[in-house]
């Protein structure tokens, strides 16, 4: 290493390890609102009369603003041409203010009584301005999570990459984790449905000054690369929108790009209905059911860095991705089986498909940098996400709440006392396994494309 690069303030541990826990805190929020409803779909049915239909309209228009309107790819561009730090203040700016609206919209009673159509679909006031407020929150969160990728390339490149990508994601997904484990207790012990939201709502406040005071550390990190005589716009040349092309054009590129959509659509939506599959197939009681599918992110805390670790020192960063989606198959496939209806069984697979969704995550993410340029990485992940939210968070769910309630309808049961509906979930876990199967096929794709173009997937991280 050579006495300029030396004066990089990146190459402080402690200077790299700081930013990485501001940024992270803000993901941490983002991640805690986005699933802060997946355990309250049955208090939804009983407190305001939705229906799984509704709930999986909801829980679609998270992608709505980004794919049809294409605002993560706006915002992609947006930082790859003007930064991190505007990106990331930018993006908190806009979760905060989709939050707002969505806790106006699940606590107030003024849009009691009305139903609103708009296009072909006829829907509760309530739902479409619950479903407005998290579209743009999904545009905000989703422009933060490119941008937080980028921030961890531009400070880790050459050091602990992956593990660094992985401990984000390990963070983030503990507000996952506490969002599946907690909000139920909190809306029953507040006796409104609503309580979650407004505690999300602070801690994004929170989150936006977390990475406002990251913001100071991110302008030292380009003086310090002004001093080191390294360019202070971080990365190789600026970035041109004919890049987009160079993108897409990729190979490389679109197998990591299907890869994650398809695996993520066979977790995501899951674990916006996993609470509910938990009381109906394994009986497990409405008050602690989400505490078994909090335990998938609980577990990522530990194995995404474990595994980043590894892909660092080790490599074999395809092979780790086609492991993960084997174990996803797997799981899917007994949980489809309807014999197999004992909760121990159901917390045995939710640890089983942690193990997997560690796996992936923690060496896909890191992979990226070694097909796509630094200057186009927030074009590439903003394009990545856009597939992601078009296929696993705005289809699918919507997919799987239109096939419960169509195919999957057995009966009523009493819970609070009041009735509410039960489904057979075995053609649910089957579409999910399905996504796992594809996302396989594209993982053994991507690692003979490596073998073809040498982008060292399987080479390690660290530099030596």
């Amino acid at each position: 290493m050579t006495a300029a690069a030396s004066q990089l303030l990146s190459d402080s541990k402690a200077a790299r390890w700081t930013s990485l826990l501001l940024v992270s805190f803000t993901m941490f929020a983002g991640y805690y609102l986005a699933d802060v409803m997946a355990p309250l779909q049955g208090m939804l049915e009983k407190q305001l009369g939705w229906s799984s239909t509704a709930f999986g309209w909801y829980t679609g228009a998270y992608g709505w603003f980004n794919v049809f309107f294409f605002f993560l790819i706006f915002g992609g561009i947006i930082l790859d041409k003007m930064g991190v730090r505007f990106s990331g203040l930018m993006a908190a700016v806009v979760m905060l203010a989709g939050t707002s609206i969505k806790y106006w919209a699940i606590s107030t009673h003024a849009l009691d009584g009305q139903n609103w159509t708009i296009l072909f679909w006829t829907f509760p006031a309530q739902v479409w301005m619950a479903a407005f407020g998290y579209a743009i929150f999904g545009v905000g969160v989703e422009v933060a999570g490119i941008t937080v990728s980028k921030v961890i390339v531009k400070w880790f490149k050459g050091h602990e990459l992956a593990l660094a990508m992985g401990l984000q994601l390990a963070i983030a997904r503990l507000g996952t984790a506490l969002a599946l484990s907690t909000s139920l207790p909190v809306a029953r012990w507040a006796g409104t449905v609503s309580r979650p939201i407004l505690f999300c709502l602070i801690m994004l406040c929170i989150g936006l000054l977390s990475f406002f005071i990251f913001t100071f550390r991110d302008k030292k990190l380009d003086a310090s690369r002004v001093t080191s005589k390294i360019e202070g716009r971080a990365s190789d040349e600026e970035f041109r929108l004919k890049d987009i092309v160079s993108i897409i054009t990729n190979r490389g590129w679109w197998y990591v790009t299907i890869l994650c959509a398809l695996f993520y659509s066979a977790v995501f939506p899951f674990l916006k209905y996993a609470t509910y599959f938990m009381v109906n197939k394994f009986g497990v009681a409405e008050s602690w059911a989400g505490a078994i599918p909090g335990l998938l992110p609980f577990g990522t805390i530990l194995l995404t860095p474990f595994f980043g670790n590894l892909y660092d020192r080790k490599g074999k960063g395809a092979t780790i991705m086609i492991i993960g989606s084997l174990l996803i198959i797997c799981v899917h496939l007994l949980f489809a089986i309807p014999v197999l209806n004992h909760w121990l069984i159901a917390i045995l697979l939710m640890i089983v498909l942690g193990i997997g969704f560690s796996l992936v995550p923690s060496a896909m993410w890191p992979s990226v940098p070694k097909i796509i340029p630094e200057r186009q990485l927030g074009t590439a992940y903003a394009l990545i996400f856009w597939v992601q939210n078009a296929w696993a968070l705005m289809f699918v769910p919507a997919l799987i709440g239109w096939v419960l309630d169509k195919y999957c309808v057995t009966g009523t049961m009493m819970l609070d006392g009041q009735a509410v509906t039960t489904y057979n979930y075995t053609l649910p876990m089957i579409l999910f396994m399905s996504f796992g199967v594809t996302s396989l096929l594209f993982a053994l794709l991507l690692k003979h494309e490596d073998k073809k173009k040498g982008y060292g997937l399987q080479m390690p991280n660290i530099k030596q």
